[in-house]
């Protein structure tokens, strides 16, 4: 079982990822911009067309991050799992996985890295100058209900 992120938010980084020009790849922009705007204590936002190795320095100073990323295979809605620091393909490349970044950031900052969980959310289209599809904007919706119940909030 997924642990679940823990009441009250300490220093969370909120960091979500995709392209806006791919359809329903910008679920993990979008999820970041709707929580933002719930303005919790403790909780910085981020995203990114994807996950560099310059985004290393912005997990500095967050004791949970929260990746979010639009997922053509992963079961509906939405799935949520921990993730750890691994050495992977991606490391050396210009796109990594979060479990990539967490590796350079124990590289560099030389400590562990902070907890860390994924969120991938359905997507279903996902070709150059698709919209966001409604299916996935209703997966979007349950997960951004599933954080709000993590931290008794009200979407």
């Amino acid at each position: 079982m997924a642990k679940s992120i823990s009441k009250p938010i300490a220093r969370l980084l909120l960091f979500g990822y995709g392209n806006p020009g791919r359809g329903d790849d910008v679920l993990g922009p979008i999820f970041v911009e709707k929580v933002s705007q719930l303005k919790l204590t403790g909780m910085s936002c981020q995203h990114d067309m994807q996950l560099l190795v310059e985004h290393v320095t912005d997990l500095d100073e967050h004791d949970q991050i929260l990746f979010v990323d639009a997922d053509m295979i992963c079961k509906e809605p939405f799935e949520f799992s921990t993730i750890k620091a691994q050495k992977d393909a991606s490391y050396t490349s210009h796109a990594l996985t979060p479990e990539a970044l967490l590796y350079a950031y124990q590289q560099v900052y030389r400590r562990g890295a902070p907890e860390a969980f994924l969120l991938r959310i359905r997507g279903y289209r996902f070709a150059l100058g698709n919209k966001l599809s409604n299916k996935a904007a209703d997966n979007l919706n349950v997960a951004i209900q599933f954080f709000c119940q993590r931290h008794m909030l009200r979407p």
